[in-house]
């Protein structure tokens, strides 16, 4: 595909039907686009297939009733619609964005009990997210925004609004020529990168980030799993920003990411080393079983 996001051929489910991709639109006193009532899910697909499809469909599910809506759509009907739309699309290897959000209707102030909730899913041919990152490693800033405190938002849902402080400090780090950036939370503990988790290894041990106050990506969630399964210790912990002098290599792990060696974060750097490369590429036949 080419061009805008708005103007591409071919078919987006949209509230139970299929529609032509241009004429995918909401009225532009959406609720949803006022007040970031609105929840998603990126995933993928490899021959054909929506890589762990009903998790990401569940966890949509979740992420609404945590912003304090219902979608109307059961776990069945949502995955019947991404099979339908990405048989539509014709294409075996894709993204696939499911979103959820509250609509247009008597309510336009914050409060919108009344407003229609409405559920869209897209599918598009979507490469490396971060380009040749996955050969020389991604170079990541580290933002000056924090992952806020669970008091403050409900951090476990993949909500449209919380990414607002990623977009912000992301766009920082690609005008310094960096792919992405590194957050610290609330506390000062290292986090998360604008959408992808973070893993360091040191002496043949990994350490990742406890997701306590951000999402625990379904990515990240397997390569946990698969490192286990490989006899390798993971350390789920609160890491200081200190301690990145004295990791060996780092990767990032996200739908989109998918499992992206790091070479550099601030003036910190990290090889691109064995084990790296080994779980980078066991999860690449993982995903295409």
């Amino acid at each position: 595909m080419a061009g805008g996001y708005d103007d591409r051929d071919g078919q987006i489910w949209l509230d139970g039907k299929m529609v032509e991709w241009r004429d995918a639109n909401v009225h532009i006193l959406t609720h949803a686009i006022h007040y970031a009532s609105s929840v998603f899910e990126g995933e993928r697909a490899y021959n054909g297939k929506i890589f762990k499809s009903r998790e990401h469909s569940e966890r949509l599910k979740r992420s609404a009733q945590m912003i304090d809506f219902e979608i109307p759509w059961t776990i069945d009907e949502i995955e019947a619609a991404k099979v339908q739309v990405l048989a539509a699309s014709g294409l075996q290897d894709a993204y696939v964005r499911a979103i959820a959000w509250r609509g247009a209707g008597e309510d336009m102030g914050v409060a919108s009990a009344r407003n229609p909730v409405r559920l869209a899913i897209a599918v598009w041919e979507w490469g490396a997210y971060y380009g040749d990152a996955k050969m020389k490693g991604a170079k990541l800033d580290i933002s000056k925004w924090k992952r806020p405190s669970p008091e403050t938002i409900p951090c476990h849902a993949k909500a449209s609004g919380l990414y607002m402080i990623c977009t912000m400090s992301k766009h920082a780090a690609e005008a310094k020529g960096c792919s992405d950036a590194m957050m610290f939370d609330y506390r000062g503990y290292v986090a998360e990168a604008t959408g992808a988790n973070v893993f360091f290894v040191k002496d043949g041990e990994v350490h990742t980030p406890d997701p306590d106050c951000f999402l625990n990506g379904i990515t990240r969630q397997t390569v946990v799993g698969m490192l286990k399964d490989k006899g390798i210790k993971v350390h789920e912990r609160h890491i200081m920003p200190e301690e990145l002098e004295g990791f060996e290599q780092c990767w990032l792990t996200g739908t989109a990411a998918e499992v992206t060696p790091v070479g550099q974060i601030g003036d910190y750097t990290f090889e691109v080393g064995a084990m790296t490369r080994d779980i980078a590429e066991s999860y690449e036949k993982l995903v295409r079983v």
